[in-house]
């Protein structure tokens, strides 16, 4: 029965990930930590949050190392 449930909420968090433009890495990471959190002595929602938190974070590094990597591609081209 947990099992479904799990499946459901990981379901459900796919759908509502697709919609919220802020949640970057949130969803992706609440689903990592809920399920490690659930299997480690059954904090899924405390997995889920601290998941979200660090996917979140993730996110954000990644989306600034592209623009950094961006704007170096760039730079070349407008010292001509």
């Amino acid at each position: 029965m947990k099992a479904i449930s799990v499946l459901a909420a990981a379901g459900l968090l796919i759908f509502v990930g697709n919609t919220a433009a802020e949640a970057k890495g949130c969803i992706k990471g609440a689903m990592v930590g809920g399920v490690a959190g659930h299997f480690m002595h059954h904090h899924a929602l405390l997995g889920a949050a601290v998941g979200c938190v660090i996917g979140h974070h993730m996110a954000h590094k990644k989306e600034q190392e592209q623009k950094v990597a961006a704007q170096k591609q760039r730079a070349p081209q407008n010292a001509h």
